[in-house]
């Protein structure tokens, strides 16, 4: 999915060092990762028969559970709450790391909490630097996006962060409608359940703009002094590209998350101000793609940013 910060999960104090490395709030859970089925078992209280299920049919795989929690499971890894979120990485690299370990690993993305995640190596040591121990470099992420994680105690169970397996294959292979919580939904609890979940999050240090106009905006950018990114799924005409940079999109869904990380990665090496993106197309496919967008782009300085006065860079 993305690379990953880890700790040993019952080492409470390694654990903290995630959170201070990311400068991640208390209330935001991590993800505990396993080897196999029997790993997660044993981390749960109460390991339903939905979960079974799901393990069986998605582990290895980018799909993240949420259980009751076991008691021993130190309370900064549930931030307080009463269940824990558990995977089973297809990364073979890291099932070796937890073989090797003997441990579950707790760990979420290995970036300063809020912003773009890492999908190679390079970008951990750019965010992350100095403030982790050692890089395991296992080449660019295979999934680009992370995980979609899933709430097994409700009933129904629903998605509280979409990402590579969607809802119809969750519902085919359990029986039953799985429900998902969009970020509209969202009233942020006092404990989550998921990472991820926030309202601002997964943002590139370039402000992001959805916009089904770009060709109007970016006009409007460029005129006020702007450097100007573009995401799209289109070909920019001749006279545009001399003046933003562009970053052409994919336009399948898989691919399009497979890139997009590392696409607002270029863009905030190339120095812009503002990452237009063409808001993809409204289909379920492209759930996950809404998600992280949506989220990268969310401020409420709005207003404070556009009335900023810039020396245009043109």
């Amino acid at each position: 999915t993305v690379y990953g910060l880890a700790a040993v999960v019952n080492d409470f104090d390694a654990v903290e060092r995630i959170f201070v490395a990311k400068g991640r709030p208390a209330h935001n859970p991590l993800i505990v990762h396993v080897a196999d089925i029997e790993g997660a078992r044993v981390l749960s209280r109460r390991w339903s028969d939905r979960a079974e299920i799901l393990a069986t049919h998605f582990w290895p795989g980018p799909l993240t559970l949420v259980v009751d929690r076991n008691e021993t499971l130190p309370l900064n890894v549930t931030a307080g709450g009463s269940t824990v979120a558990i995977r089973c990485p297809d990364q073979s690299l890291t099932r070796l790391l937890i073989e090797m370990v003997g441990q579950p690993l707790a760990a979420p993305s290995a970036n300063r909490s809020t912003e773009l995640s890492p999908t190679c190596a390079k970008h951990v040591v750019e965010g992350l630097g100095g403030l982790v121990d050692l890089i395991l470099d296992a080449g660019p992420c295979q999934r680009g996006i992370e995980s979609t994680v899933i709430d097994t105690t409700s009933d129904p169970p629903f998605i509280l962060r979409p990402g590579p397996i969607g809802q119809s294959e969750l519902s085919q292979a359990l029986g039953v409608m799985v429900d998902i919580r969009l970020i509209t939904d969202v009233m942020q609890p006092m404990i989550q359940r998921s990472p991820g979940t926030g309202l601002r999050h997964y943002a590139p240090r370039a402000r992001v703009e959805l916009t089904v106009n770009p060709s109007s905006r970016l006009a409007e950018l460029l005129a006020m002094g702007f450097r100007v990114g573009w995401l799209t799924l289109s070909e920019p005409s001749h006279e545009q590209l001399g003046t933003i940079t562009v970053l052409r999109m994919p336009d399948d869904p898989v691919e399009f998350a497979k890139v997009l990380y590392d696409r607002m990665h270029q863009a905030d090496e190339c120095g812009v101000d503002v990452l237009l993106v063409d808001r993809p197309p409204e289909f379920i496919e492209w759930i996950a793609i809404h998600d992280r967008l949506t989220r990268a782009s969310f401020s409420d300085q709005t207003k404070g940013f556009e009335n900023s006065s810039r020396t245009s860079h043109r």
